[in-house]
């Protein structure tokens, strides 16, 4: 079973930028989609990056222009540069495959506040 361990969260003002890292314990990056999803107190998770085997990415409307998903297959490790936050990216940042049919990580916090 892959197991996913996020990091990389933290406090951040408004406009502030942080990098979150998704670690796998197997080489699943390049076989199958893997997204970013979030979850907000209160709220659904939510799907807000992806990344293909083939490498496209796709982003929803929320994070688009600000947020990039990457990947390093080597490391067996998936990225997502987060930039120009705002205060309604404060959530816990999970990465999972697309569509999420592995178990969750415990996700990484990320809150943006002044």
């Amino acid at each position: 079973q892959v197991q996913f361990v996020e990091s990389g969260g933290g406090l951040v003002q408004p406009g502030g930028s942080l990098r979150l890292s998704c670690a796998a314990s197997g080489s699943i990056f390049n076989v199958y989609a893997i997204g970013w999803y979030r979850q907000a107190p209160g709220k659904t998770r939510e799907l807000v990056a992806t990344i293909t085997s083939g490498g496209r990415t796709n982003y929803a409307d929320s994070v688009k222009g600000r947020f990039t998903i990457s990947r390093d297959d080597d490391k067996n490790t998936v990225y997502v540069q987060m930039n120009s936050l705002k205060p309604e990216d404060t959530a816990d940042y999970f990465c999972n495959r697309v569509p999420a049919v592995l178990k969750w990580g415990q996700g990484t916090q990320v809150t943006v506040s002044s």
